[in-house]
């Protein structure tokens, strides 16, 4: 079972790594229009939706890879002080009640969403020449169904904890700098750096 949970953690993962490369794509294009529109007054209509699809994107289709992180925003003011047992039980209701049932409709209606805009061929009329946006809506019931199924791997892992006192483990991701290991890596030691504090001259000290 942690070995299945694993798998669909390493999928979402790929998914929101894959597509964060969207944020340096809108960056370089922000940066060439701003370029295009003042130095070459040559703007270009279609820029501002193709923005807005590409931030909406990556905004989509990183939702299951950062709940497989546990990193959306939650109010743990007291959660965090709750046992294993007590947050995977609040956990698993809020997935039942409000979550399954919430991410199932956005998945079941992008789908016809989509379906509609692909018929029509839809394109943007936020402005003139605007891009055709059935392939972005298509990220509607696309990312739906990642976020459907890594939600499903979230109740199990409710259920474990409940059954077993403790969360089983995720899939590692990026961590905060390791500071005792960046010394072991750079083989520094704390007596060195102390060494070098005496060559610091002290707080408001102007010699």
């Amino acid at each position: 079972m942690q070995k299945l949970l694993l798998t669909v953690d390493r999928i979402s993962t790929f998914v929101g790594q894959f597509f964060s490369w969207l944020i340096v794509a809108l960056t370089l294009l922000i940066a060439w229009e701003v370029f295009s529109r003042y130095a070459l007054d040559r703007p270009h209509a279609w820029a501002f939706d193709v923005m807005i699809i590409m931030y909406g994107t990556l905004f989509m289709m990183a939702g299951a890879y950062t709940l497989a992180k546990a990193g959306h925003v939650r109010g743990d003011v007291l959660y965090g002080f709750f046992e294993p047992r007590t947050q995977a039980t609040i956990d698993l209701i809020l997935y039942i009640v409000f979550f399954i049932p919430g991410v199932f409709a956005l998945t079941y209606a992008g789908y016809f969403y989509a379906a509609e805009s692909w018929a029509i061929r839809e394109i943007s009329n936020i402005t003139a020449d605007g891009p055709p946006i059935y392939p972005f809506k298509t990220m509607l019931p696309l990312a739906g169904a990642f976020l459907l199924v890594q939600g499903i791997v979230e109740i199990i892992r409710c259920v474990i904890c409940i059954k077993q006192g403790a969360w089983p483990s995720r899939e590692p991701d990026v961590q905060e700098v390791d500071v005792d290991k960046l010394k072991e890596m750079v083989h520094v030691k704390d007596e060195d750096i102390a060494k070098l504090d005496q060559f610091v001259a002290p707080h408001g000290d102007t010699k």
